[in-house]
């Protein structure tokens, strides 16, 4: 089994540039020993969009969607019904401020997300309510019962 520092050797990276195979060293030491930006209390910026997970279930006669939204408020966020799917968007706004002896830092991270699910035939998407609880936003619509249908397995032919 070759080694990073022979592959880079045998490729002639590490010739002509030194630099990434440092840092990668660097950054494997540190995840080694467990060292890394929050071991020392910083964060790297968030510069990926942020999707909230969503849970989709039916319960009880009832279809429901849950999203996961934490540090938000109702007011950060809008659901809308249209037709055969729900929208949930919104705005994250995220900010943190640290005073200690000798310095001052502030992170700020900003970021609008959008969420679409389509919902399957039998629910009565006019009566849909939602509510949000301590960061989780529940959509509950209920569905319209449909008859059992009675599957036959079939003989395939060949």
């Amino acid at each position: 089994m070759r080694t990073l520092l022979d592959k880079q050797r045998s490729e002639g990276a590490l010739l002509t540039n030194p630099f990434p195979f440092m840092r990668r060293l660097t950054e494997e030491m540190d995840r080694a020993f467990g060292l890394g930006p929050s071991f020392f209390g910083l964060t790297e910026p968030d510069t990926a969009t942020w999707v909230p997970p969503i849970e989709i279930f039916e319960r009880d006669n009832k279809f429901f969607v849950r999203a996961e939204l934490p540090g938000l408020v109702k007011e950060d966020v809008k659901v809308a019904v249209v037709h055969d799917e729900i929208t949930i968007e919104g705005e994250r706004k995220m900010e943190k401020e640290e005073k200690k002896q000798g310095f001052y830092r502030t992170e700020r991270s900003y970021g609008a997300f959008y969420r679409r699910i389509t919902l399957p035939e039998h629910v009565k998407a006019e009566a849909a309510k939602a509510t949000f609880k301590d960061g989780v936003l529940e959509i509950e619509i209920p569905t319209i019962p449909v008859p059992e249908v009675k599957k036959r397995t079939l003989e395939i032919q060949g």
